[in-house]
């Protein structure tokens, strides 16, 4: 199931933005229903303004409804096992759980699966703002 998640994020990729860090990445995200949400990087001038790939598919998830996140896949054209950037990580957190699925890819397919929970161990909880 995960090969068709890794596909997402590697079509997304393709269509990323960067042409000042010249690194691509792609993530694609699929909730309990099985939709699946997919984001590139994208930078603006003012680098390293702009955004990242899991930032994008969060907020096509977002407009698109949301729903419980099962997996994640993450992938860069020129590092094998991408994983999300510190902020992405607490992005991401925010709206999965800590069994979420979290496969780091590079160009062939999957290289490692984590959890959310492996990968932010202490990350901060909404609950905590209440």
């Amino acid at each position: 199931m995960s090969h068709d998640l890794f596909e997402a994020a590697k079509a997304a990729m393709a269509k990323a933005y960067a042409p000042y860090s010249k690194f691509p990445v792609g993530a694609a995200l699929r909730t309990e229903e099985g939709r699946v949400f997919a984001g590139a990087n994208i930078e603006v001038a003012a680098f390293p303004e702009g955004w990242c790939a899991e930032t994008t598919a969060l907020s096509h998830y977002i407009m698109g409804g949301g729903g419980k996140i099962t997996e994640i896949a993450v992938i860069a054209e020129r590092m094998a096992k991408c994983s999300p950037c510190g902020g992405c990580r607490q992005r991401l957190a925010e709206f999965c759980q800590p069994e979420t699925k979290v496969y780091l890819c590079d160009n062939s397919g999957v290289v490692e699966t984590m959890t959310m929970g492996d990968m932010l161990p202490y990350g901060f909880q909404a609950d905590i703002l209440k």
